[in-house]
């Protein structure tokens, strides 16, 4: 285990040099790994254990996702079947089902859970809220988790680059005394670039944050604010929009994606420094109690319970996909189609 320092800090993380494949292949040698649920993470992981050599099988219910995986490679009554199925043959069970289907496939599948096994999330939803989810494993198996920093798809795409995703890690229940191996194993074989350690509160807490926060809801809501305000002051839908995410995108986060923001302002004419210099405090200021806030309600479970009630719905994959349409026929998401059809590579 190496130790890291991060701004400071001082962590500790498993790395691939330490970690190598051929000792995760030799730690689940014997296991089968059943991962339930094709839909987010469940391709991307599946797909990268069962390239790196270990063995895998799937469980899905019947339906559109069912015939992607059958699609993907997985043979039905070989390595495709149902998550009961699945859940009895693996010894190691991920659950990569979406956090409402957890909920509900959960009674059906613990009594599958027998002593030695090993029950992998790669979100600490589940476990950290179980007062809320009803999801409480047996005592006598293992609990893991590894959470990839990112999508199942893009998961999948970096690992057939050459590349891979940095995951958290934890272990909420060790009964065998080798789920930390277990652990680390897995990561590995998923395609992992490093893995850091926390725990099942901490990784929820952070990611339900992120996601509300800059990774998806802030960021939307910061585009949007800057587009509508250039477009009320007389600016084109193409201006604005190059101006607010075409830039950003293409230009801007590359650079400090590589070497950091101070490095991404060096590359920037002096003006453009001198702005954002300027500027980044005051929208701090403004968004930082925001952030306080969306805090406390991850950590008091409100955002985990409106997730349970809205997506437990009967009629939510409809209600989402309307939600989902909305934005993209928006002005800013439209002029965005349009604009992308103009890059040299397209054309």
């Amino acid at each position: 285990m190496a130790q890291m320092n991060f701004g400071g800090v001082i962590e500790n993380v498993m790395t691939r040099e330490e970690f190598p494949l051929e000792k995760a292949r030799e730690i689940l040698k014997d296991e089968v790994i059943a991962v339930l649920g094709y839909g987010v993470q469940g391709p991307g992981q599946a797909c990268n254990l069962r390239d790196n050599g270990f063995n895998v099988i799937v469980g899905q219910r019947q339906g559109k996702t069912y015939e992607k995986a059958v699609a993907d490679g997985w043979k039905p009554g070989e390595t495709l079947f149902s998550l009961e199925e699945a859940a009895q043959k693996g010894t190691i069970v991920c659950m990569l089902l979406s956090d409402a289907a957890q909920i509900a496939v959960w009674p059906k599948i613990k009594q599958y859970l027998t002593p030695g096994k090993a029950l992998y999330f790669s979100h600490g939803f589940a476990i950290t809220y179980k007062e809320r989810t009803h999801i409480i494993p047996p005592a006598d198996i293992d609990v893991i988790m590894v959470a990839p920093k990112g999508s199942g798809t893009s998961l999948r795409t970096m690992f057939l680059e050459g590349r891979g995703l940095n995951s958290s890690y934890a272990v909420y229940q060790d009964a065998t005394g080798r789920a930390k191996d277990r652990t680390l194993a897995i990561g590995i074989g998923i395609g992992s670039g490093y893995l850091f350690e926390t725990t099942f509160k901490r990784e929820v807490y952070s990611d339900l944050t992120g996601e509300r926060g800059s990774l998806m809801g802030a960021i939307q809501g910061l585009l949007l604010a800057q587009y509508e305000v250039l477009r009320e002051n007389g600016h084109t839908p193409s201006e604005a929009f190059n101006e607010t995410v075409e830039e950003l995108t293409q230009s801007l986060m590359p650079l400090f994606a590589k070497n950091g923001m101070d490095w991404m302002y060096a590359n920037c004419s002096t003006t453009a420094q001198r702005g954002a210099l300027d500027w980044m405090g005051p929208f701090h200021d403004a968004i930082k109690p925001v952030m306080q806030k969306l805090y406390e309600s991850v950590k008091s479970g409100n955002e985990a319970q409106i997730s349970i009630d809205s997506n437990s719905q009967p009629d939510y994959r409809e209600k989402l996909n309307a939600e989902l349409r909305a934005l993209r026929d928006s002005e800013m998401w439209q002029t965005a189609v349009t604009v992308r059809k103009l890059r040299p590579e397209n054309n």
